[in-house]
């Protein structure tokens, strides 16, 4: 029997039988849509998103706040010009906060209100919107870990997590403020509208952690433990990402009350399929596993194909299949995404 988008995405996190295990495009940058539409013969993404028979639907925060208009470039810490746009902005350019040194000096910085920019009739237009038997998922992002990255400048932000932990801790609970209020006005807004957030921070390179794991412990979860709480608090899913490999954070992720793991960066150390099922199976549910860095790029229909089926065979239920970044890239074949979903829905 063919289950709803949600029923089968309930199932799937929950490790209960499906007919088939869930799935979730993702979020295809602007200059990839072009090819996208072309390809399946359609003029927007979600009418791809109806042919595929995708289970998730993505809700982007409508924030007003130029020239990016996005929640996650709330703030403008870069000291050097450039564009700030999602896609664009970059942690290493020095931050407003490089060369400070006492807490007190946190409120030097022109910190945004979100209520000024998010707009709550939007929000509720977008999440209203959506079929309510899909899954209906704020892409929150929340990224304090990265902002504050981004207020100091990467290279600095590190070197104050270790040298002047207080200065550290101030700016990134004031960044962790700042998306608490903002989504609590998204979530207020979209009540009963809602069933999943995505939020996230990337902790992981292609080899490893970029950070110590205490270290992140120590400065960074209990931020990302009240974000969870508060999503949680609305009846939510948390979706948590993390580019790279992650897997000595899984446990972590896990304790702080994470629903869903993502994105399964397939070809970063220790995130394959085979392992995570191995050491976290039915404990944790997660959501990737297509490797979006070389097969999805580089391979054949066929390979695709046979991926998925691999993975479906691993995860029966556990995993929401999906690219392992959630970024569509140009350099995608839209006939590598048809024929991923074809696998998924077992057609032939």
């Amino acid at each position: 029997m063919k289950m709803t988008h949600k029923d089968r995405f309930y199932a799937t996190i929950n490790y209960q039988p499906v007919d088939r295990p869930a799935s979730w495009l993702g979020l295809p940058v602007p200059e990839a849509e072009k090819a996208l539409t072309a390809h399946f013969g359609v003029k927007s993404v979600d009418e791809i998103r109806k042919i595929i028979d995708d289970d998730i639907y993505p809700i982007e925060v409508p924030y007003n706040y130029a020239p990016a208009n996005h929640i996650a470039c709330a703030f403008r810490f870069a000291k050097v010009d450039h564009l700030d746009k999602p896609d664009e902005r970059t942690l290493t350019a020095p931050g407003f906060f490089e060369d400070y040194t006492d807490p007190a000096d946190v409120d030097k910085f022109d910190w945004p209100d979100p209520a000024r920019y998010l707009d709550r009739a939007e929000a509720l237009r977008r999440a209203k919107a959506v079929d309510d038997k899909s899954v209906r998922m704020g892409v929150m992002w929340s990224a304090h870990f990265q902002d504050a990255c981004s207020a100091f400048g990467m290279e600095q932000a590190l070197m104050t997590m270790l040298m002047n932990p207080e200065m550290f801790q101030a700016v990134i609970d004031r960044i962790t403020e700042f998306y608490l209020k903002a989504n609590e006005i998204f979530y207020e807004s979209t009540k009963g509208h809602l069933d999943a957030v995505l939020i996230g921070n990337d902790f992981g390179s292609q080899t490893g952690l970029m950070v110590d794991p205490e270290l992140l412990r120590a400065h960074v979860f209990q931020g990302t433990k009240q974000l969870i709480d508060q999503a949680k608090s609305y009846d939510l899913t948390v979706i948590h990402h993390s580019c790279g490999s992650v897997f000595p954070l899984i446990d972590d992720f896990i304790e702080l009350g994470v629903d869903v793991i993502h994105p399964i960066q397939a070809l970063a150390a220790d995130m394959d399929a085979s392992n995570l099922k191995k050491h976290h199976y039915g404990k944790a549910a997660f959501c990737g596993g297509v490797d979006a860095q070389y097969l999805l790029v580089k391979g054949d229909a066929q390979s695709v194909a046979d991926k998925v089926d691999e993975l479906k065979e691993l995860f029966p239920t556990g995993l929401v299949i999906s690219p392992s970044h959630e970024a569509i890239l140009p350099d995608i074949p839209p006939a590598n995404i048809e024929a991923m979903f074809k696998a998924i829905n077992n057609v032939k």
